[in-house]
């Protein structure tokens, strides 16, 4: 299994409400038709690790792929698409990693 983590660090512009409502859904619906389309999370960053920090990212999402390979499948035809909707629900700049799922319960 891969899981395609895609974190954007606390800054300046989010909007949830937008990436819940539109990119997300966009999202499924571009990559969920993939026969290797496992799952999507979204999480938000609510606190850090001590009282008082925030949290390091504001939004974590994380696609689960049966490959690398069938994510890029997935996700080549739409990638202009989905990044070019970046810009409507933030202005931070994405981190991405790609990781091999060792263990899933």
């Amino acid at each position: 299994m891969t899981k395609v983590s895609i974190f954007y660090p606390r800054g300046s512009r989010f909007d949830m409400d937008y990436y819940l409502a539109t990119h997300i859904p966009m999202a499924i619906e571009k990559l969920g038709s993939h026969p290797g389309f496992k799952e999507v999370s979204v999480e938000y960053g609510i606190d850090g690790a001590a009282p008082g920090i925030d949290a390091t990212y504001v939004v974590i999402c994380q696609f689960l792929f049966t490959s690398l390979e069938d994510f890029m499948d997935a996700f080549s035809p739409h990638a202009s698409l989905l990044q070019g909707d970046v810009q409507n629900y933030t202005d931070i700049e994405p981190v991405i990693q790609f990781s091999e799922v060792l263990l899933l319960q």
